[in-house]
């Protein structure tokens, strides 16, 4: 493939790619044989985009489940409506994503019978720790019997239908799935020009890590792939995905005890991973980082996502060369709860992101999704915005520059926030064409702008393929 007339570090080029790498930049390169031509016309080339930080089952369930978000059911009426408008799946289960306590409140399996209780149905919190479970559902999956920590039950011991961080439990009482990691979110990632991805998921067992290689064996997930989850000493299928550090949660309330949590490093790094603690308290990233100073450091220990980084602590992570997956596209969606919640004192601490970045810390971007917008062009725009849904700012002073928040998407997934990818000669043509000049792309962010997304010098996203004009 010969990309013609393309964006190259502000130069007009042409780009050769052969055999999956790029074979040769220069100002003019003669058409090769047969070899197909894309007209670039001036629009920027850049490394694929990697998000750091996603949770690749989660997004794909969530395609055909009830939206229950604030944004799409204001109301409990609003909610009941879609919940019944919803049709259940080939088991009967219906599936909501995203509620929200604003919209009918703290509910239970009897406040969701109100909602719809004709059929199993179950609804995920937006924070992604808790299930509510209707009543034909709490007997479907046995919950009165469930002896899982994760199991609320009310004063007479009668279960609640909330069960709290207990994804595994009730999956494996669940009605089996259809194929789990479809093609529609490997072209979804793609479109965005997404060519990398870390998948988040904890603690995964052998089907879903050969669930993942299928797919990316098929060609259905054409992102190279990381796992955060992937078990530790276990060597993956090759091909297929590579492990990433692994994952440890510190998700605040009930914190591992400090010398576990020191246990849990010192087992990775002896076996070569680097681990990513899940922070999402100020205190779970104190603790993570008491922790790491005694298990000491490996080259790619990092914090996830956290919420609130005191400010006490952002000296600490550069001290101790650790790097940071931030998800500020979460401002978009939750910003005006942060406002009402968080006092202003402690607003700085929230989805920092400036304040690290001069600090010294590698700062890589992700979604989180489906928790968070899979759009990376959303995400920058937030990280650079930090504008709420009804036009309030979460911490101007944690603004991200455009370009920085753009590195935080083209830094390689396996060091998160390090050196940007850059397209050069000998390097794997996994590549993005934008509509755009580089200039106007950072002032736009828009996924819109995605022309082609190249994975291994493959098409597999972006408008040209929509319209069928990329070439094979």
């Amino acid at each position: 493939m010969l990309i013609r007339g393309a964006e190259v570090d502000g130069l007009p080029v042409d780009v050769r790619i052969r055999h999956g790498l790029v074979a040769a930049i220069a100002p003019a390169l003669p058409r090769e044989g047969t070899e197909a031509v894309v007209a670039a016309g001036g629009g920027a080339l850049l490394p694929g985009l990697t998000d750091h930080h996603l949770h690749l089952f989660a997004t794909a369930a969530e395609s055909g489940s009830v939206l229950c978000a604030p944004s799409a059911v204001p109301d409990a009426a609003a909610l009941s409506a879609a919940l019944h408008r919803a049709v259940p799946d080939a088991h009967g289960w219906v599936r909501g994503v995203r509620y929200d306590v604003s919209v009918a409140g703290d509910l239970d399996a009897a406040g969701l019978d109100r909602l719809r209780g004709d059929v199993p149905v179950r609804v995920r919190h937006r924070s992604g720790a808790l299930w509510v479970l209707n009543g034909p559902a709490v007997a479907a999956v046995g919950l009165g019997t469930a002896d899982h920590p994760g199991v609320e039950r009310d004063p007479a011991g009668r279960p609640t239908g909330r069960l709290h961080r207990a994804d595994a439990w009730l999956a494996g009482r669940l009605p089996a799935a259809g194929p789990l990691l479809p093609a529609a979110l490997g072209r979804q990632l793609a479109d965005h020009g997404i060519t990398a991805v870390t998948d988040a998921g904890p603690a995964l067992d052998p089907a879903a890590v050969d669930a993942v290689a299928a797919a990316t064996a098929r060609g259905d997930l054409p992102q190279r792939v990381h796992l955060l989850g992937a078990p530790l000493g276990v060597p993956l299928p090759d091909p297929g995905p590579a492990a990433g550090p692994w994952r440890i949660g510190l998700p605040g309330g009930g914190l591992p005890e400090h010398a576990g949590l020191t246990a849990q490093i010192t087992a990775a790094h002896r076996v070569g991973r680097p681990v990513a603690a899940h922070c999402a308290t100020g205190e779970a990233v104190l603790s993570f980082l008491a922790a790491v100073e005694e298990a000491g450091v490996l080259p790619g220990d990092r914090i996830d996502h956290p919420l609130l980084v005191p400010a006490a602590a952002v000296p600490e992570i550069g001290r101790l060369g650790l790097r940071v997956v931030g998800r500020p596209g979460l401002i978009a969606d939750l910003g005006d709860d942060y406002l009402r919640s968080v006092p202003p004192a402690g607003l700085p601490d929230v989805h920092r992101g400036a304040s690290l970045t001069a600090a010294g810390v590698p700062l890589g971007l992700s979604s989180d999704a489906p928790y968070g917008p899979l759009d990376p062009w959303a995400v920058m725009r937030a990280a650079v915005l930090r504008r709420t849904r009804s036009g309030g700012t979460v911490a101007a002073g944690e603004r991200l520059a455009v370009g920085r928040a753009l590195a935080g998407y083209l830094s390689p997934a396996a060091f998160p926030g390090g050196p940007v990818r850059r397209v050069r000669v000998g390097v794997a043509a996994d590549l993005v064409l934008l509509g755009a000049p580089l200039g106007e792309v950072l002032r736009r962010l828009d996924t819109a702008l995605v022309r082609l997304t190249l994975i291994g010098g493959r098409p597999v996203g972006g408008s040209l393929l929509t319209r069928g004009a990329a070439p094979g």
